[in-house]
């Protein structure tokens, strides 16, 4: 595989097509991937690990789910792309719109910067208005105005802000702190009749996965309303992965536009926003903001993911399957550092969960930053070298699929279980 690194660095930038695939965070060289099959992947000597990115999150049902693969090997044969309307995206569109909450029309793109970028144009489009608040920690993407204290893998290279991105771009973007509403208003107050718009991660699983507290979001839902800005629900991480209805359903908390991303593509490159009627008519060729793109709906794609959401819709079962085992992993990985006197914060929600290396509640931007990440990066190499794929990067989620099994979190939390004791006995705690 090094040999393998080396060629890819000599023609891609870090060798990678993604920063955080880089492994630079956990101080080792990446691995490659050649195939994967239900919760595992293989790389390219044939190494098998049980998979916690699930490729960041949309492989819901599991690598090559047979279903899946049958309608996309089908919709293949048809040809690959027209750039032209199909019915299939007519059927992605009447189904997004049938089970997420608040949402009468919906426009596919191909990818959740792409959604989240165009869900912000149509913000300041509706409202006239040009300032956005987003969270300290979040991450939107990696459109401009987004790149301002970032998470994901911005916040793990410690480079939450970009090269190449303008003042201009920069200045209409406030910041607010998570689960702190208070910060919120006071950018209401100082920036009046100015803001189009509050963006946030209802769940935030870009900082590692942080959860909000009791009415955070009904109340920031209050404060738009006040203040005549729209909420945006960035749903590329929770929707469809929470339930079938996301973050909204999961909170009842009412959006005003929500982004989606992979998952609802299978983990094919696809992305979508969507929102109430008013809203959605002001995009070209309806309305004044315009937003295109040739690859928009692609036939495959859209295969693709009606057949995931359909299964999800119809095995609703499913959500308390990978909850439970989500739940099960989490009481594990806490009852064994609290059996070795380790201080962790494991975070977990619906099949979410992430493992901070730090005494404190993880509950905001700040908690999260005190995690050691040096001992996650430790973590992480052992657990890999025991058949567990982690996300390589502190502040990523672990994801629970369909296809994971009772035995594979069994082996999972054995694996956790002797590397915690290795990492003692090495004086690591």
């Amino acid at each position: 595989m090094s040999e393998l690194f080396e060629r890819a660095k000599k023609v891609m930038p870090g060798g990678v097509n993604s920063p955080v695939r880089s492994f630079k965070a956990v101080g080792t060289e990446p691995i490659f991937i050649k195939r994967a099959d239900g919760s595992k992947i293989y790389d390219v000597d044939d190494n098998e690990y049980i998979d916690y990115v699930c490729s960041w999150g949309p492989m819901i049902l599991g690598h090559n789910y047979p279903l899946i693969e049958k309608e996309v090997s089908k919709a293949v044969k048809g040809g690959l792309s027209f750039g032209a309307p199909t019915e299939k995206e007519v059927i992605m569109a009447e189904l997004i719109t049938s089970v997420v909450p608040n949402i009468d029309m919906v426009r596919m793109v191909n990818s959740g910067t792409e959604a989240v970028m165009s869900a912000l144009r149509l913000a300041r489009g509706f409202t006239k208005k040009d300032k956005i608040i987003k969270f300290n920690g979040c991450y939107h993407g990696h459109a401009d105005s987004m790149l301002v204290r970032a998470g994901s893998g911005a916040l793990t290279l410690s480079n939450p802000d970009s090269l190449g991105v303008t003042n201009e771009h920069a200045k209409n973007t406030l910041i607010a702190d998570y689960n702190d509403i208070d910060s919120v208003l006071q950018l209401f107050k100082a920036n009046k009749n100015e803001i189009a718009a509050v963006i946030i991660e209802p769940v935030a699983a870009n900082m590692g996965v942080v959860l909000p507290e009791k009415d955070f979001l009904h109340k920031l839902r209050k404060l738009c309303d006040d203040h005549n800005a729209l909420l945006i629900f960035d749903e590329v991480i929770t929707g469809f992965r929470l339930s079938i209805g996301g973050a909204q359903e999961f909170f009842d908390v009412k959006a005003d536009i929500v982004t989606f991303g992979k998952i609802i593509g299978g983990g094919m490159p696809v992305g979508a926003y969507g929102a109430r009627r008013e809203i959605m008519e002001l995009i070209a060729p309806l309305g004044g903001v315009y937003q295109a793109g040739t690859l928009s709906g692609n036939p495959i794609a859209m295969a693709a993911g009606v057949t995931q959401l359909s299964t999800l819709q119809e095995n609703k079962e499913i959500y308390q399957k990978i909850s439970m085992l989500a739940e099960k992993l989490a009481d594990g990985l806490k009852k064994t550092a609290m059996e070795l006197k380790i201080p962790i914060c494991v975070n977990k929600i619906g099949s979410l969960l992430c493992v901070f290396f730090t005494g404190e509640t993880v509950k905001d931007f700040k908690t999260a930053k005190t995690s050691n990440t040096e001992l996650y990066a430790r973590y992480f190499n052992l657990m890999l070298k025991n058949g567990i794929y982690l996300a390589p990067a502190q502040f990523e989620a672990m994801f629970v699929s369909n296809a994971h099994s009772e035995e594979d979190i069994n082996k999972t939390l054995e694996a956790s279980q002797k590397v915690l004791i290795d990492m003692k006995n090495e004086g690591a705690f």
